[in-house]
Order: structure tokens, then C-alpha cells, then sequence
């Protein structure tokens, strides 16, 4: 048996061991249909979808990135880069295009995520709709950003993608990914396999808007190689059913790693969110840093683990809360473990209401109780940025002001 049928193998046994679970997704709900290739153009493209890609910052026009991947429901629509980054050998293409393209591709194909983890990564195997693939050979640098987005048009729709993205020694990518849907019911499953090598750095930003009937289980894992550097930034703007996440990254030596996630939970919306960082070797550094903003109904839950398995690493976790309304709920549960001498671990937890000595300050100084609060809020969100290079700062800190924003409504 080959490893391909092996994996096979697996996702099935995971999914007839979980049948009988109560409490799950049931997957027979949602429509997965059938992966295709394409159905439209970029300039075929309505207003309404190109609005809503720009509600999470993807710009459907191609001088503006480095390169784009655009997938609705199950049709890749887009998928290429700007010549002078192909003629360097950047790969930008669907994950199911490239595992029969490229035969080198498979040997990074669920190799940091098990595909039997749970059940959404078995029936990503099982139910693969593309997803996207990229790869920057060594010494390239992409400062634009390479953009991809994964939009959902029809009502119950499933849409499990598996994304690969390798940057290779002394390399560096931009990646920005917007996920929005235009239907009010669906599943979206996005397992990302980040292999980061010697000396590269790749910056992820991903900004989910989904709503209020949507099941949405990110699977995000990197390997960080010597020197290496990951930052992954992640926000979600709008009410959700259920959103399920927990990034993880694995650093070697002299790597580093941020991970941040900022959470808006409205409405009914049930988040459990957070990420993990294991430094495996000597000199590695992580961070973790999760904010979130709770209100009316909502119950949202943020993790943390820090695992430091080797000496002269250095790990921070911290997770804040602020709770806006009465019955909104919100946890942290934070975790360090030392398993060797020489490693320093930390962390901050903090879940509360707004302070009224702070309301009191900046209402005394002629704020209006609203505009006091939306500036406590949007000073609590402000995290992180210091991480992300100058060209997508002011990006980031438009989606935090939108934020705040909605936090007020």
C-alpha cells in the first residue's frame, strides 16, 4: 500500500470511529459536491463578490499583488502569479492541481498535521475541494503580498480545503487570506500546512467573515527551520455558530514564531480559539497572544500551550478578555510545560469588563460615554503589530478599527 492510499485509510477509520459521537457536525447536512477546475474569470466576477472580497481585504485585481488564488465553493476560479515572480519559479495553483503536477508535492502532504487528528482533517482527505498551493524557491523575497481567497456563494455548502505553503531557504512571503461567504449556512474546513526553511519568514494574516449559522474548523500547523520566522495574525469579524481553532507551530533552532488571533464573538457565536507553540530546539522564541471581544450572548474560550523541550528557549503566552455585555462568557486557560532545564516560560490571563475609572478619565476629558468606550476597546485590540512588516500594518490596523467598530453595534 502506498502513502496515499494509506492516508486514505486512515481518514476512513476516523470518521466510522467517530459516527456514533453525539454532540458532532453531522456532515450528511451540508453540500460537498464535486471539485472543479474553474467557472468564471476574474473580470466575469459580479460587484457583489468582489464587495465582499473586499470586505476582508482581497483586491480582485492582478497588478495590485504579487500573485492571487480565488476559489468559490468547489470551483478554483483564479490562480496565478505576476510573471516576474514566475519566471523565479513561484508556484501559485489548487492543492489537488498540484499533487498531480508536481510528484514532490506529496511528500509534504499532511506530514505536520496527522489526517487522522479529528474528524474534520479525515474528511478533508476524504472530501478534498482544492484549496491552495504555493511555493517560493530559495532566496526569493515577496513583499506584496500573494493573496488567496475562499469564498462560499451557495447555502449549505461544505467547503474543506487543504492548503500547502513551503517557503524555501532565505526566502520570504507575504500571505494574505480572506475567507467570507454570501450564504447564511455552511461548513468551512481549511487545513493549512506551513513548511518554513533555513533563514525564511512568511507572514500570514487571515480575516474570516463568516455568519451566524457557519461552522468554521481552521487546522493550522508550521514547521519553522533554523533561523526561521513565522507570524501568524489571525482575526474574525462577525458573528459564527461555532468557530474551532488552534494553531500550532514546531521551531528548531534560532527560530521564532508569533501567533495572534483577535476574536469579536457576538450574538450566540460559541469560539474556542488560541495556539501553541513547542520550541524543540536550542534558541527558539514563541509567542502567543489571543484578544477577544464578547458580547450579547456569545461564549468564547481562548488557549494556550507553550512546550519548552530544549535549553536557552523563551516562551510568552497571554490571553485577555473584555466582556461587553451582561450575559456575554469568556475563558482562559492557559498552559506552560518545561520538560528541560534552561527553558523560561511566562504568561498573563485576564478576562473583565471595561474599567470605570478609565470610562471616568476619558468622559472627565469631554468623551462621550460611546466614544470613551471605543477607544478603551480599540486600545485593548492594538496587539501584535510591531510583528507585521510596514506594507500590511495599515492594513491590519483598518480591520482593527472595523473591529472596534462592531463591537459597538
Amino acid at each position: 500500500m502506498n502513502r496515499m492510499e494509506e492516508l486514505r485509510r486512515r481518514a476512513e477509520r476516523t470518521i466510522r470511529r467517530d459516527e456514533k459521537c453525539n454532540g458532532k457536525i453531522d456532515f450528511s447536512k451540508y453540500d460537498f459536491g464535486q471539485p472543479e477546475k474553474g467557472e468564471l474569470s476574474l473580470s466575469e466576477l459580479s460587484e457583489e463578490v468582489r464587495r465582499k472580497a473586499e470586505q476582508v481585504g482581497v483586491e480582485l485585481k492582478k497588478e495590485i499583488n504579487s500573485g492571487t488564488y480565488l476559489q468559490i465553493d468547489h470551483s478554483v476560479v483564479y490562480a496565478d502569479v505576476i510573471n516576474y515572480l514566475k519566471k523565479k519559479g513561484v508556484i501559485v495553483m489548487s492543492t489537488s492541481e498540484a499533487l498531480k503536477k508536481l510528484d514532490w508535492v506529496k511528500e509534504y502532504y499532511w506530514r505536520i498535521i496527522p489526517v487522522d487528528m479529528d474528524r474534520y482533517t479525515a474528511i478533508t482527505e476524504l472530501e478534498l475541494r482544492h484549496g491552495y498551493f504555493i511555493y517560493v524557491p530559495p532566496g526569493v523575497k515577496i513583499e506584496r503580498p500573494i493573496q488567496a481567497c475562499l469564498f462560499t456563494r451557495r447555502r449549505n455548502v461544505a467547503q474543506p480545503v487543504h492548503n500547502i505553503i513551503i517557503v524555501d531557504e532565505n526566502a520570504s512571503l507575504n500571505l494574505l487570506t480572506g475567507c467570507v461567504t454570501m450564504a447564511n449556512e455552511g461548513l468551512h474546513i481549511g487545513v493549512s500546512e506551513f513548511y518554513v526553511k533555513k533563514n525564511a519568514k512568511v507572514n500570514f494574516i487571515m480575516i474570516h467573515n463568516w455568519s451566524q449559522r457557519y461552522h468554521v474548523r481552521p487546522r493550522t500547523a508550521a514547521i519553522v527551520e533554523q533561523n526561521g520566522v513565522f507570524v501568524s495574525y489571525y482575526v474574525n469579524l462577525y458573528p459564527v455558530q461555532s468557530l474551532q481553532m488552534f494553531p500550532k507551530a514546531y521551531l528548531r533552532s534560532r527560530a521564532r514564531a508569533y501567533i495572534t488571533s483577535v476574536v469579536l464573538g457576538k450574538d450566540s457565536s460559541n469560539v474556542d480559539i488560541g495556539g501553541g507553540i513547542e520550541l524543540l530546539e536550542e534558541g527558539s522564541r514563541g509567542e502567543v497572544v489571543s484578544r477577544s471581544i464578547v458580547k450579547d450572548y456569545a461564549n468564547v474560550i481562548m488557549r494556550g500551550l507553550i512546550v519548552g523541550k530544549a535549553p536557552n528557549t523563551r516562551g510568552h503566552l497571554e490571553c485577555r478578555g473584555l466582556l461587553l455585555s451582561p450575559n456575554a462568557k469568556g475563558s482562559a486557560i492557559p498552559q506552560l510545560k518545561a520538560l528541560t532545564e534552561g527553558t523560561e516560560l511566562t504568561h498573563e490571563a485576564a478576562i473583565g469588563r471595561i474599567s470605570e475609572e478609565e470610562l471616568y478619565y476619558l468622559m472627565a476629558r469631554g468623551f462621550t460615554e460611546e466614544e470613551a468606550t471605543s477607544l478603551i476597546v480599540r486600545g485593548f485590540l492594538d496587539v501584535g503589530l510591531e510583528m507585521i512588516p510596514q506594507q500590511l500594518r495599515s492594513y491590519l490596523k483598518s480591520i482593527l478599527d472595523l473591529v472596534a467598530k462592531l463591537s459597538k453595534g
